[in-house]
């Protein structure tokens, strides 16, 4: 049975960092693309993040990029998400998530949620002062 479990958010002041994991069991991980998604309060589901299933190739929504880093160990079975610079805006339920399919960035920014294979339970960030 495919389980995709995020861990790793929680309560951060603007500026500060806070790294994201997803622990993966039930498939085989190393041969899939992964994705990070998140849902602000109030809004739809946002594409985050894609990589590839070697980790050699990472897509970003333009406007995370310069703030976003994600990563894989696939010895681990564990994807990541390191969040820096946090900005009160990035407050939301954090998801990981095994994409149906991966295109451009364009794209995979226009995905909506049964785009996804599956999706974990998701982490809460919350950036406030």
């Amino acid at each position: 049975q495919e389980r995709l479990v995020e861990s790793g958010g929680g309560w951060a002041h603007p500026g500060g960092s806070l790294r994201l994991s997803c622990a993966a069991s039930g498939f085989a991980f190393s041969n899939h693309w992964m994705s990070w998604v998140r849902q602000r309060p109030g809004e739809g589901l946002e594409w985050v993040s894609d990589i590839s299933p070697s980790g050699a190739t990472k897509y970003y929504k333009d406007s995370l990029k310069d703030r976003f880093t994600i990563s894989r160990d696939n010895s681990a079975s564990t994807m990541y998400l390191q969040i820096d610079r946090l900005k009160r805006e990035d407050t939301a339920l954090y998801y990981c998530a095994r994409p149906k399919t991966v295109g451009t960035i364009a794209a995979n920014a226009r995905r909506q949620a049964g785009d996804y294979a599956y999706r974990g339970q998701g982490t809460q960030v919350t950036v406030s002062s």
